[in-house]
Parts: C-alpha cells; sequence; structure tokens
C-alpha cells in the first residue's frame, strides 16, 4: 500500500519527531539531548532546520539550553487546573517532582491588624482572629510559589506552624473536618520585583502569574483569603471550556488603561519605581472586583487584580 503524502512543512514534521523523542525512554529527564548538527544528520535537515526546531522545543518549554554546555531535557512543567482545588504537594508529585515548604512566617493576629480588605472579605470584625501564613513552596528545591494567605482562626483554633508546613487542605478536611466548598480567584501575569523575585530566585521583573482567591465552605462561609505569586517559567494553567457565550455572562474584563511600551515611554511626567509582584498602580479601580462586593486589597503582600474569575470545585 502507498503510503499517504506529508504535506506538512518539513520543521514541522521535524518538530513532531523531536517531541516523540523527548517523550521517549532514550531522554529522561536531564539528560543531554541531541545537537543542532546531530539533528540536522540524523533527520538529513539544514543547520537553520534544526536549529529552529530545537528553539521551538526550547520555547515550549520540553528543553532546555545551558550556554557553553549543551541542551537538555527539562522537566515536565507544574500544572494548575482551574476548575478544581489541588493540593500543592499532589500537583508536583504528579508532575514527578519533590515538593517540600518553607514557612516563612506564622502568627495568630486580630483581625484588625489585618489589611481591611482582608477584613472584609472574610467578614469579620475588628476582635475576630486570624492566622496570617506565608510559604516558599519548593519543587525539587527550586522556588515556585510564593503563598501568603490569612485563614479565619474560628474554623481551625489551633492550627500550628507544623500544620502549615505541608497540605493545608489536607489538615482543614482530616484534622478539621472542613467542608471547602471552593474558591473565588483572580489571575493575572506580572512582573516580578524586589522581595518576590528574591525568594523565587528570579532576575527583577521577570514574568509571574498572580492568583488572589477568597477560599469558603460550604454555606458560602469564608476560610482564607490569599495572595499567590506563581513562577511563570514553572507553571501552565489547564482549564476546559464551554461553549460559546455572550460577553454579558463571560468571567474576564479587559483592562483599561492598558498601554503599549512606546507610549508608556512617552508618557509625561515622573518614572514610577518598581513595586512587589503586581503592586503597580491599577489601570483603574471601576475594572477590578472582589467577591462579596470588595474593592482592591491593599496593604502589605497585597496587589490590584483584574476582575477575571474562576471557581473551582474541591477535588
Amino acid at each position: 500500500m502507498t503510503e499517504p503524502l506529508v504535506r506538512e512543512p518539513v520543521y514541522l514534521q521535524l518538530n513532531q519527531a523531536l517531541r516523540s523523542l523527548v517523550n521517549s525512554a532514550k531522554f529522561p529527564i536531564g539528560c543531554r539531548f541531541l545537537t543542532e548538527r546531530q539533528v540536522s544528520e540524523q533527520f538529513r535537515v539544514s543547520r537553520a532546520t534544526a536549529n529552529k526546531a530545537l528553539s521551538n522545543l526550547v520555547s515550549e518549554g520540553l528543553l532546555e539550553f545551558q550556554k557553553g554546555v549543551g541542551t537538555f531535557v527539562r522537566g515536565r512543567v507544574m500544572d494548575y487546573n482551574l476548575r478544581a482545588l489541588v493540593s500543592f504537594t499532589d500537583e508536583a508529585i504528579a508532575a514527578g517532582k519533590r515538593p517540600a515548604t518553607r514557612v516563612l512566617d506564622f502568627e495568630k493576629m486580630s483581625a484588625g491588624q489585618a489589611p481591611a480588605d482582608a477584613m472584609a472579605l472574610l467578614k469579620l470584625g475588628l476582635g475576630d482572629l486570624l492566622f496570617y501564613v506565608e510559604r516558599l513552596r519548593l519543587a525539587d528545591e527550586l522556588p515556585v510559589i510564593l503563598e501568603k494567605r490569612y485563614i479565619v482562626a474560628a474554623h481551625c483554633p489551633d492550627l500550628s506552624e507544623t500544620d502549615s508546613s505541608g497540605s493545608i487542605y489536607a489538615v482543614w478536611t482530616r484534622k478539621y473536618s472542613l467542608a471547602i466548598a471552593g474558591a473565588e480567584q483572580t489571575i493575572r501575569s506580572v512582573n516580578l520585583h524586589g522581595t518576590d523575585a528574591r525568594l523565587l530566585e528570579l532576575r527583577e521583573g521577570a514574568a509571574g502569574i498572580l492568583v488572589t482567591s477568597v477560599g469558603y465552605l460550604q454555606g458560602e462561609r469564608p476560610l482564607w483569603y490569599e495572595r499567590t505569586v506563581y513562577r511563570g517559567d514553572a507553571y501552565e494553567f489547564r482549564n476546559r471550556l464551554a461553549g460559546i457565550q455572550s460577553a454579558e455572562h463571560a468571567g474576564g474584563r479587559f483592562l483599561a488603561g492598558a498601554v503599549s511600551e512606546v507610549a508608556r515611554k512617552n508618557r509625561p511626567g515622573p518614572e514610577g519605581t518598581p513595586a512587589e509582584a503586581g503592586e503597580t498602580a491599577c489601570p483603574t479601580s471601576a475594572n477590578t472586583r472582589l467577591p462579596n462586593g470588595g474593592g482592591v486589597p491593599t496593604g502589605p503582600g497585597f496587589a490590584c487584580v483584574p476582575d477575571f474569575f474562576s471557581r473551582p470545585e474541591v477535588k
């Protein structure tokens, strides 16, 4: 039987062939991959085509180029499920990585000591108690998540720093038998600066993903409020979309006030200084919304966020 004609461009066929090699047992994670010359000779393509294919796989996160050393098979990126709350520990293990947690700060405080918007979103009075937990989550010793979370103490009154060194979801469900219903989330891309960049071991201005959320128990009772920053080079966010719907039902909005870099440089006035991740001035507060009628979160560790919500269910 005659083989069907292959009409795809050569470089697309080469990309697919190299992807298959990357995912094969022949090239385990961390292994040195084929060089440009080897690809050219093995697949009988030009060096330019080989270079283009390898560069594509680097941009896709399948390969990693180390200057002066070579190209290596990169570990699988972490996966963030937008449809369910999944423990970081489970995510890391599923990606074949070793999870670890560093508790950077753990303290019990009155709601009056927390940012006003955190208190409002959690529906607390000034005298109600909160836990503040700041954690750095690592995968294979690489910092990938910086998490800052306020937790309503009434639901887990004897929560300890030891509890927060692992999966808090597991502690809530197993130790306190809490029925977590889900969370209201806001997601946006940010540039990481200052402490956030340093803790995640990234250069100033590196890309990150900021997730701000309020978690709820059954009966719409708030349990936590968090601001979590993810490394842009270590995470991909996954979702399954339903059918086409009108804009009036969409969960996201365009940010008013967005400008091109050319316009930004030509804008009159003094240059601002970079802040923590996402803490540059919001384009407009009119397009920023948080659950329960809250406004833009303020205070240490909080950033302005756009109106882009998903509400994952517990998994």
